[in-house]
């Protein structure tokens, strides 16, 4: 990865995810590979020990946790029940260490949430009420393999208790999360928006009613549902 490095691409990244003093990203560094390139390695060494996933996911480079992350997404995915234990439980250990939307949004449904799907969910309570920005985020994205199989009990609950989170990365995951279980049912969606629509954050609402009819998002947002 290293040999691969490009600072051109680089300084883009660091851009795009805001890593300046005092934004979400703040210290986050790149190599500046592309995410292709990242599951090409990943793929390739996707069955090396914990000890060494680890140290990616340690890792200062966003590239490198991305690779860790792909590749325990590929063990859970190619594991037996046990090692899609041991995947899951290394994830919930080393959440601090997915520390950027990117990381969050490929990886906690795929293996926070397959995980949980019949079994009980209490950790995403208390991910959801956790300080770590980032553990909030897996909190609901995770919720996203429930809505897969139609079920939207959970992702309503954690929708819920985030319903107020000071964070715009907050806001747009749960709206994100919200209106996936609209395109499946859309009255589920809206039963729950006609009760928290006053007072949700607006870009969580504009996020959650964007598939709506043009009227129909209108009405949400003028306030007159």
């Amino acid at each position: 990865m290293r040999a691969l490095k490009d600072d051109r691409k680089n300084k883009v990244m660091q851009k795009f995810f805001k890593t300046s003093k005092g934004s979400y990203g703040e210290g986050d560094v790149f190599l500046g590979l592309t995410v292709p390139q990242t599951r090409t390695i990943a793929k390739k060494y996707w069955d090396m020990s914990f000890t060494d996933i680890k140290k990616l996911l340690h890792s200062k480079y966003h590239d490198e946790r991305l690779c860790a992350l792909l590749m325990l997404i590929e063990r859970f995915e190619k594991g037996s029940k046990g090692v899609r234990k041991t995947v899951y439980d290394f994830y919930i250990t080393q959440a601090q260490y997915v520390n950027n939307w990117d990381l969050v949004d490929l990886s906690a449904d795929k293996i926070v949430g397959v995980y949980l799907l019949d079994r009980k969910k209490a950790i995403l309570s208390t991910f959801a009420k956790s300080d770590n920005l980032w553990e909030r985020r897996i909190s609901i994205v995770a919720t996203h393999a429930f809505i897969r199989e139609n079920q939207f009990q959970d992702t309503l609950r954690i929708a819920k208790i985030l319903l107020h989170d000071e964070h715009d990365l907050i806001h747009k995951a749960v709206g994100w999360m919200l209106r996936e279980v609209g395109k499946r049912d859309v009255k589920v969606m809206e039963k729950f928006l006609v009760q928290s629509y006053a007072t949700m954050p607006r870009t969580m609402l504009r996020y959650a009613i964007e598939k709506l009819p043009e009227k129909r998002r209108k009405a949400y947002l003028k306030g007159v549902v």
